[in-house]
Protein backbone atom coordinates (compact mmCIF):
# COMPACT_ATOMS: atom_id res chain seq x y z
CA UNK A 1 0.00 0.00 0.00
CA UNK A 2 1.72 3.40 -1.36
CA UNK A 3 -0.96 5.54 -0.19
CA UNK A 4 -3.93 5.72 2.12
CA UNK A 5 -7.11 7.72 3.05
CA UNK A 6 -7.99 9.73 5.96
CA UNK A 7 -11.88 10.92 6.08
CA UNK A 8 -12.56 13.92 8.92
CA UNK A 9 -16.08 14.90 9.76
CA UNK A 10 -15.97 18.50 10.79
CA UNK A 11 -18.26 19.35 13.89
CA UNK A 12 -21.23 17.04 15.03
CA UNK A 13 -24.15 19.96 16.14
CA UNK A 14 -26.46 17.83 17.57
CA UNK A 15 -29.34 15.22 16.45
CA UNK A 16 -29.22 16.85 13.12
CA UNK A 17 -25.58 16.37 12.48
CA UNK A 18 -25.62 12.65 14.27
CA UNK A 19 -28.39 11.80 11.78
CA UNK A 20 -26.71 13.32 8.51
CA UNK A 21 -23.33 11.38 9.58
CA UNK A 22 -24.98 8.20 10.28
CA UNK A 23 -27.02 8.23 7.16
CA UNK A 24 -23.89 9.21 4.92
CA UNK A 25 -21.00 7.52 6.32
CA UNK A 26 -21.46 4.35 4.69
CA UNK A 27 -21.62 5.77 1.28
CA UNK A 28 -18.35 8.36 2.12
CA UNK A 29 -16.63 4.97 3.08
CA UNK A 30 -17.26 3.07 0.03
CA UNK A 31 -16.71 6.03 -2.29
CA UNK A 32 -13.64 6.80 -0.65
CA UNK A 33 -12.20 3.93 1.02
CA UNK A 34 -10.48 5.71 3.97
CA UNK A 35 -8.58 4.25 6.07
CA UNK A 36 -9.43 5.96 9.22
CA UNK A 37 -12.41 7.56 9.69
CA UNK A 38 -12.36 11.04 12.15
CA UNK A 39 -15.00 12.89 13.55
CA UNK A 40 -15.24 15.96 15.82
CA UNK A 41 -18.05 15.37 18.11
CA UNK A 42 -17.84 18.22 20.94
CA UNK A 43 -20.87 19.84 19.75
CA UNK A 44 -23.33 16.45 19.15
CA UNK A 45 -24.91 16.68 22.31
CA UNK A 46 -27.69 18.90 21.85
CA UNK A 47 -25.00 21.29 20.50
CA UNK A 48 -22.69 21.14 23.39
CA UNK A 49 -20.79 18.39 24.82
CA UNK A 50 -21.04 15.03 23.54
CA UNK A 51 -22.68 11.51 25.85
CA UNK A 52 -21.13 8.02 26.69
CA UNK A 53 -23.82 6.71 24.45
CA UNK A 54 -23.57 8.82 21.66
CA UNK A 55 -19.55 8.03 21.13
CA UNK A 56 -20.58 4.30 21.42
CA UNK A 57 -23.16 4.99 18.66
CA UNK A 58 -20.35 7.04 16.51
CA UNK A 59 -18.24 3.84 16.60
CA UNK A 60 -20.75 1.50 16.34
CA UNK A 61 -21.43 3.40 12.47
CA UNK A 62 -17.44 2.99 11.79
CA UNK A 63 -15.95 6.36 13.31
CA UNK A 64 -12.34 5.37 14.44
CA UNK A 65 -11.64 8.40 16.59
CA UNK A 66 -13.68 11.45 18.25
CA UNK A 67 -12.17 14.86 18.79
CA UNK A 68 -13.59 17.29 20.92
CA UNK A 69 -13.15 21.11 21.93
CA UNK A 70 -13.81 23.28 24.26
CA UNK A 71 -17.23 22.06 25.41
CA UNK A 72 -15.44 18.81 26.11
CA UNK A 73 -16.70 18.69 29.27
CA UNK A 74 -20.40 20.16 29.01
CA UNK A 75 -22.29 17.00 30.03
CA UNK A 76 -20.11 16.01 33.54
CA UNK A 77 -21.43 12.40 32.71
CA UNK A 78 -18.59 11.75 30.32
CA UNK A 79 -16.00 12.55 32.77
CA UNK A 80 -15.13 8.99 33.58
CA UNK A 81 -15.61 7.76 29.83
CA UNK A 82 -13.26 10.12 28.79
CA UNK A 83 -10.95 8.17 31.21
CA UNK A 84 -12.17 4.82 30.19
CA UNK A 85 -12.30 5.69 26.14
CA UNK A 86 -8.82 5.66 24.10
CA UNK A 87 -10.59 6.37 21.29
CA UNK A 88 -12.30 9.97 21.93
CA UNK A 89 -9.96 12.80 22.80
CA UNK A 90 -10.10 16.24 24.49
CA UNK A 91 -7.76 18.91 23.84
CA UNK A 92 -4.22 18.21 24.97
CA UNK A 93 -3.25 21.75 26.49
CA UNK A 94 -5.49 21.46 29.34
CA UNK A 95 -4.04 22.21 32.74
CA UNK A 96 -3.04 19.08 34.39
CA UNK A 97 -5.71 16.61 36.15
CA UNK A 98 -8.57 17.48 33.02
CA UNK A 99 -10.28 14.06 32.79
CA UNK A 100 -9.17 11.93 29.22
CA UNK A 101 -6.17 12.33 27.35
CA UNK A 102 -5.25 14.73 24.27
CA UNK A 103 -3.94 12.32 22.07
CA UNK A 104 -4.34 8.62 20.69
CA UNK A 105 -3.32 6.04 18.21
CA UNK A 106 -5.30 4.31 15.81
CA UNK A 107 -3.54 1.26 13.63
CA UNK A 108 -4.73 -0.65 10.99
CA UNK A 109 -2.48 -2.32 7.86
CA UNK A 110 0.75 -1.36 9.27
CA UNK A 111 -0.15 2.20 9.63
CA UNK A 112 -0.23 4.43 13.14
CA UNK A 113 -1.84 7.01 13.10
CA UNK A 114 -1.39 9.55 15.91
CA UNK A 115 -4.43 11.82 16.66
CA UNK A 116 -4.02 14.83 18.67
CA UNK A 117 -6.56 17.33 19.75
CA UNK A 118 -5.04 20.95 20.68
CA UNK A 119 -7.15 24.56 21.54
CA UNK A 120 -6.27 27.68 20.60
CA UNK A 121 -5.91 30.48 22.99
CA UNK A 122 -7.51 33.62 21.03
CA UNK A 123 -10.54 34.23 22.59
CA UNK A 124 -10.56 30.95 25.08
CA UNK A 125 -9.47 30.15 27.88
CA UNK A 126 -7.76 27.99 30.53
CA UNK A 127 -5.71 26.48 27.48
CA UNK A 128 -1.73 26.15 27.62
CA UNK A 129 -0.02 26.94 24.71
CA UNK A 130 -0.71 24.75 21.87
CA UNK A 131 2.98 25.72 19.80
CA UNK A 132 4.68 24.67 23.64
CA UNK A 133 2.58 21.51 23.79
CA UNK A 134 2.67 20.32 20.56
CA UNK A 135 6.29 20.59 20.70
CA UNK A 136 6.75 18.36 23.57
CA UNK A 137 4.12 15.68 21.97
CA UNK A 138 6.22 15.65 18.74
CA UNK A 139 9.33 14.15 20.67
CA UNK A 140 7.56 11.59 22.27
CA UNK A 141 5.67 10.56 18.78
CA UNK A 142 7.38 7.43 17.13
CA UNK A 143 4.72 7.56 13.56
CA UNK A 144 5.38 10.09 11.06
CA UNK A 145 1.68 9.61 10.52
CA UNK A 146 0.20 12.45 12.61
CA UNK A 147 -2.97 14.25 12.67
CA UNK A 148 -3.57 17.78 14.20
CA UNK A 149 -7.44 18.62 14.80
CA UNK A 150 -6.65 22.33 16.03
CA UNK A 151 -9.87 23.74 17.78
CA UNK A 152 -9.74 27.85 17.72
CA UNK A 153 -11.26 30.87 16.71
CA UNK A 154 -9.02 32.76 14.82
CA UNK A 155 -8.19 32.63 11.76
CA UNK A 156 -4.85 33.83 11.79
CA UNK A 157 -3.75 31.96 14.89
CA UNK A 158 -4.75 28.84 12.97
CA UNK A 159 -3.01 29.63 9.76
CA UNK A 160 0.00 30.03 11.97
CA UNK A 161 -0.18 27.12 13.59
CA UNK A 162 -0.39 25.36 9.75
CA UNK A 163 2.71 26.77 8.78
CA UNK A 164 4.51 25.92 11.98
CA UNK A 165 3.54 22.07 11.77
CA UNK A 166 4.54 22.52 7.47
CA UNK A 167 6.80 19.04 7.40
CA UNK A 168 6.43 17.73 11.07
CA UNK A 169 3.00 16.14 10.65
CA UNK A 170 0.26 15.16 7.86
CA UNK A 171 -2.76 16.94 8.70
CA UNK A 172 -3.55 20.38 10.78
CA UNK A 173 -7.52 20.55 10.14
CA UNK A 174 -8.99 23.15 11.76
CA UNK A 175 -12.48 23.09 13.77
CA UNK A 176 -14.86 25.08 16.11
CA UNK A 177 -16.22 27.55 13.76
CA UNK A 178 -18.48 25.45 11.97
CA UNK A 179 -18.07 27.30 8.81
CA UNK A 180 -16.04 25.35 5.93
CA UNK A 181 -13.15 27.85 4.27
CA UNK A 182 -12.01 27.57 1.21
CA UNK A 183 -8.19 27.13 1.85
CA UNK A 184 -7.62 24.04 1.45
CA UNK A 185 -4.18 23.11 0.03
CA UNK A 186 -0.99 21.00 0.75
CA UNK A 187 1.68 23.24 2.34
CA UNK A 188 5.22 22.82 0.30
CA UNK A 189 6.72 20.42 3.37
CA UNK A 190 3.52 18.37 2.87
CA UNK A 191 1.26 19.13 5.42
CA UNK A 192 -2.66 19.50 4.81
CA UNK A 193 -4.10 22.53 5.82
CA UNK A 194 -7.77 23.69 6.27
CA UNK A 195 -8.37 26.95 8.36
CA UNK A 196 -12.13 25.47 9.25
CA UNK A 197 -13.64 21.83 8.05
CA UNK A 198 -16.79 22.98 8.83
CA UNK A 199 -19.83 21.32 10.85
CA UNK A 200 -21.96 18.65 10.38
CA UNK A 201 -25.40 19.79 11.77
CA UNK A 202 -28.86 22.28 10.69
CA UNK A 203 -28.14 24.02 7.60
CA UNK A 204 -30.63 27.00 8.21
CA UNK A 205 -29.19 27.78 11.94
CA UNK A 206 -26.58 30.19 12.92
CA UNK A 207 -23.75 27.57 13.61
CA UNK A 208 -26.12 25.17 14.02
CA UNK A 209 -28.47 27.16 16.37
CA UNK A 210 -31.76 28.21 15.98
CA UNK A 211 -31.96 31.42 13.49
CA UNK A 212 -34.66 33.09 15.47
CA UNK A 213 -33.11 33.20 18.74
CA UNK A 214 -29.99 34.25 17.64
CA UNK A 215 -31.54 37.48 15.63
CA UNK A 216 -33.52 38.10 18.82
CA UNK A 217 -30.30 38.46 20.85
CA UNK A 218 -28.21 40.69 18.41
CA UNK A 219 -31.64 43.28 17.88
CA UNK A 220 -32.32 43.23 22.02
CA UNK A 221 -28.84 42.16 24.05
CA UNK A 222 -30.48 40.60 25.53
CA UNK A 223 -30.23 36.19 26.57
CA UNK A 224 -32.17 33.85 24.40
CA UNK A 225 -32.70 30.34 24.55
CA UNK A 226 -29.83 28.27 23.50
CA UNK A 227 -32.07 25.72 20.82
CA UNK A 228 -30.77 23.61 17.72
CA UNK A 229 -31.97 24.72 14.76
CA UNK A 230 -34.68 22.87 12.63
CA UNK A 231 -35.14 22.40 9.32
CA UNK A 232 -32.40 20.41 6.38
CA UNK A 233 -29.21 19.66 7.49
CA UNK A 234 -25.70 19.82 6.12
CA UNK A 235 -22.58 17.11 5.84
CA UNK A 236 -18.96 19.05 6.27
CA UNK A 237 -15.65 17.31 5.68
CA UNK A 238 -12.27 16.62 4.47
CA UNK A 239 -10.21 13.57 2.75
CA UNK A 240 -6.82 13.54 2.91
CA UNK A 241 -4.59 11.28 0.59
CA UNK A 242 -1.41 10.37 2.43
CA UNK A 243 1.97 8.52 2.13
CA UNK A 244 1.87 5.06 3.20
CA UNK A 245 5.88 5.43 4.53
CA UNK A 246 6.47 8.94 5.02
CA UNK A 247 2.90 10.40 6.81
CA UNK A 248 3.11 13.25 4.10
CA UNK A 249 -0.22 14.78 2.45
CA UNK A 250 -0.43 14.28 -1.46
CA UNK A 251 -3.96 16.03 -1.47
CA UNK A 252 -6.60 17.20 0.61
CA UNK A 253 -10.35 17.43 -0.74
CA UNK A 254 -13.18 19.02 0.52
CA UNK A 255 -16.31 17.29 1.29
CA UNK A 256 -19.85 19.05 1.17
CA UNK A 257 -23.52 18.53 0.93
CA UNK A 258 -26.47 18.92 2.46
CA UNK A 259 -30.40 17.44 2.63
CA UNK A 260 -33.46 18.98 0.78
CA UNK A 261 -33.44 21.07 -2.20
Amino acid sequence: MERYKILFLGDIFGKPGRKIVEQHLPDLQDEHQPLFTIVNGENSASGKGITANIADRLFEVGVDAITLGNHAFAKKEIYPYLDQCSGIIRPYNLPKGAPGTGLCTISKAEIELCVINLCGRVYMNMYDSPFACINNILTEINTPHILVDFHGEATSEKITMGWYLDGKVTGVLGTHTHVQTADNRVLPKGTAYITDVGMCGPRDGVIGVDRFNNIQRFLTDMPTPFEVASGDAQLSGVVLEVDSTTGRCYHIERLYFHDGN
